[in-house]
């Protein structure tokens, strides 16, 4: 695995160098097989706001990139908010290129080798009347996709949600879901994955907070919605549980690795493997994490333990509570997929401006005669990108924790 892992960021390293100088919404339909990605692949999430404003976040890259972490997978998000399958809010700088072949040229420089296609939001609008036109678009969009060799999934539109009476909430809804069963006949038709987000959302939106301004989610709506795709895809993130047995001042582990204490205080010392970096919870949430790990710790004499790791501490709790069981919340693997994602929003933050420039006009556009010696610079940006891919690939698989069991005074 690390051998694979190594030999993508050196394929990386030695590119980098050279080149230097209303039905309701449709049942989700599955592909032929199960949803993997492999060395090398190319993700590209096109669409409207529904990816642009993971900028912000980085969700959807981050849930991917830890759930295939062995393997060299690379993003690019080309979310434009206000977008439609025309590319008609694409239209920045000059025309030609006229909006559509700006979205077309935007799909093919990425290279992808598989596209999440998030539309219908903006499309809806025009209510069943704008449905022919929609699917006459979302076909071309998969034609372009097919011709360059990559793989399409299709998400549903999300809902608007509102207590403004004056939003027509329930009409607009009604459109959503109309242009979402719209995407689920065509992915039908077609043999393309479709996954249904708009009720996932719908349903989470009535219990908690993830819509803002009546259409955008929010940091918590984004985590909802990377976790709602692991589902919809098959990937697993459920919660491991490692136990530990004291007796005779010996410790039994499963799933985990015993060994021997070195220090003194030090009642249990064993080392666990992570199957997945965890998703960061939300800053909105005092605690959300679908696949944290909870430690069980039985044997335990009347009072209160800590759990340490690299001398912090991870959690403390009392032997009854450690017995039925404790999530562990903070430690080395939490600092690990907060640094990945870090990384993350910086690559993307430099992939926005290089695709998207400030006054584009004056350097890739019709005024280009006056600043299109900026060009360049906008290129040079991608020894930056690919170093950033390079660090992500190499550090997003999980680390080996070692923690250490003592009693608190």
């Amino acid at each position: 695995m690390r051998k694979t892992r190594i030999a993508a960021v050196l394929g990386y390293i030695l590119f980098l160098f050279s080149t230097l100088p209303i039905p309701s919404v449709s049942a989700q339909t599955k592909p032929a097989e199960a949803f993997t990605l492999k060395d090398g692949d190319r993700v590209v999430f096109l669409g409207n706001s529904i990816f642009e404003n993971d900028f912000q976040y980085g969700y959807l890259e981050l849930a991917l990139t830890t759930r295939f972490a062995d393997k060299g997978v690379t993003f690019r998000n080309l979310g434009w908010t206000g977008d439609n399958v025309w590319g008609e809010a694409r239209s920045t700088y000059t025309n030609p290129p006229t909006p559509y072949e700006h979205l077309m040229e935007d799909i093919t420089k990425t290279q992808p080798t598989v596209v999440f296609l998030g539309y219908g939001g903006v499309e809806a609008q025009e209510g069943q009347a704008g449905v022919p036109h929609f699917k006459e678009g979302l076909n071309k969009l998969l034609d372009k996709i097919e011709e360059l060799g990559a793989k399409a999934v299709l998400l549903s539109t999300i809902p608007v949600v509102s207590s403004d009476t004056a939003q027509r909430i329930d009409q607009r809804n009604a459109d959503l879901e109309l242009y979402s069963k719209a995407i689920s006949e065509v992915a039908t038709q077609r043999k393309k994955q479709f996954i249904d987000i708009y009720n996932p959302i719908l349903n989470t939106s009535k219990k908690e907070s993830i819509i803002e301004n009546t259409v955008h989610l929010n940091e918590l709506g984004y985590y909802y919605l990377a976790t709602t795709l692991e589902k919809a895809l098959g990937l697993d993130a459920a919660k491991a549980t490692t136990a530990i047995a004291i007796a005779n001042n010996k410790a039994e582990v499963s799933n985990g690795r015993s060994l021997t204490p070195d220090k003194e205080g030090v009642l249990a010392k064993f080392a666990v493997d992570n199957k997945y970096l965890p998703l960061p919870s939300p800053k909105s949430a005092s605690w959300i994490v679908d696949n944290a790990r909870i430690v069980k710790i039985s044997g335990l004499k009347k009072g209160y333990y800590t759990l340490v790791s690299e001398n912090n501490e991870v959690a403390s709790a009392s032997a009854k509570d450690w017995e039925k069981g404790v999530e562990i919340k903070q430690g080395p693997q939490f600092a690990q997929v907060a640094e990945i994602r870090n990384m993350i929003l910086k690559k993307n933050e430099l992939h926005f401006f290089q695709y998207r420039p400030l006054n584009q006009t004056y350097i890739i556009g019709f005024r280009r005669y006056e600043q299109g010696r900026h060009v360049k610079g906008l290129e040079e940006q991608n020894i930056l990108i690919k170093w950033l891919e390079g660090q992500i690939i190499l550090n997003s698989e999980p680390k080996e924790v070692l923690y250490e069991l003592r009693k608190m005074d």
